[in-house]
């Protein structure tokens, strides 16, 4: 262990000055990094090749659970009565024993910090019944978000026959679950103890090290199996900057802490954004139809981000609305539209989902009326002109 961490902290300190894309060499079988806020791949190898993904599984497990929790047919209070299969789960575990009971909190820590499949097979088993219908919601949520190579039989990543991802696809589901930004409050611990019904408490230590010795790291999802090898998804931030670093198929835990170390250095020293804040610019007005205002202010949805070199400067941009008329009524925060946000060179750099500035209520009759009789007064003063 202290032989780990010496070479962990190593790295931390010493890997840094990555002098191009092409000087870095991951010893993983795949492995991806990405820009959070954009999707944009910073860098890649073989990506898209299909390898058993170990406990990286648990973000998918994770990502069905976070949307539970955020849409109300879960709470984080709500109590888990353990069964005999989820006790009785193999591999990494935080030792729950059939007929105890816990709340989805102290499970969602055991899954998070410790990868263990028997909170993790009791958390599914609470959100969709059973562990099989859990992973039919799972593999069909991945085909909404566009992780197409990837399908998993079970909710905590035990080898098996037909359970493969990617590179790629694990970012796309990391990059879903950092939507739920909560689940950073329980993969950025690095330990902490598991209170037991008995009134014994289990400790549980991160496994992914890159939590305590790398600053800014504060996930996700470490992996190992003998048939996946050494396996992480992780994500650091900085001013504002996230990324995503995926590395499957290492040799060794230290290979995938050093190898994942060596991209987030690479990505950091290499890039910025720029964050076009939302609801700082008017970006247009578009015609209602059915409201008391006949047009509507329309804003960004949530900030945009621009992905630069660090060597460039931040240039000036435009917006290009995409917004058929809208219909009343409409809030802030409903989508009615996009934008395309354009560079001083033509260059398109982005696609962003854009909102009303001010809610718009359905015209009433009387308001019909009143509008009308506005139209025939300034008629009328026309006339007289």
């Amino acid at each position: 262990m202290k032989k780990c961490l010496l070479i962990i902290m190593a790295f931390c300190l010493f890997v840094g000055n990555v002098k191009a894309e092409e000087d870095y060499a991951p010893g993983a079988k795949s492995a991806i990094l990405v820009d959070s806020a954009t999707g944009k791949v910073l860098f890649e190898k073989n990506a898209d090749e299909a390898l058993a993904p170990a406990s990286m599984t648990k973000l998918g497990s994770m990502l069905i659970i976070m949307e539970a929790i955020d849409n109300g047919s879960l709470s984080l209070d709500d109590e888990v009565t353990i069964s005999e299969e989820a006790a009785n789960m193999g591999g990494s575990q935080v030792f729950l024993e059939a007929g105890e009971v816990y709340k989805v909190h102290d499970l969602l820590k055991g899954v998070a910090i410790a990868s263990g499949n028997d909170a993790v097979v009791a958390l599914a088993e609470k959100v969709a019944g059973s562990q099989n219908e859990f992973v039919a919601m799972m593999n069909e949520r991945f085909k909404e978000i566009g992780a197409k190579n990837t399908n998993f039989v079970n909710a905590h990543g035990l080898d098996a026959e037909g359970h493969y991802s990617t590179a790629r696809d694990m970012s796309i589901i990391a990059r879903e679950l950092l939507k739920h930004e909560k689940i950073l409050e329980y993969t950025s611990i690095y330990e902490e103890y598991l209170e037991k019904n008995d009134g014994t408490k289990t400790w549980l230590v991160n496994t992914n090290k890159l939590v305590r010795f790398y600053d800014g790291v504060d996930g996700l999802k470490t992996g190992y199996t003998t048939t996946a090898g050494y396996c992480l998804t992780a994500t650091a931030s900085k001013d504002n900057f996230r990324l995503i670093s995926v590395v499957m198929g290492e040799e060794t835990s230290e290979a995938r802490s050093s190898d994942t170390v060596k991209m987030l250095n690479y990505g950091f020293n290499t890039y910025k954004i720029n964050v076009i804040k939302k609801n700082d610019e008017v970006l247009g007005k578009v015609r209602v139809d059915g409201g008391k205002q006949d047009y509507a202010e329309i804003v960004l949805l949530k900030d945009a981000t621009e992905l630069l070199k660090n060597t460039e400067e931040v240039s000036d941009y435009k917006f290009e609305l995409k917004v058929d008329n809208i219909k009343a009524p409409v809030k802030p925060g409903d989508i009615v539209g996009s934008a395309l946000i354009i560079d001083s060179d033509g260059n398109i750099i982005d696609e962003v989902d854009v909102t009303v500035k001010n809610a718009i209520k359905k015209a009433s009759i009387l308001d019909y009326l009143l509008k009308n009789i506005k139209i025939l007064g300034a008629g009328k003063t026309i006339l007289q002109q």
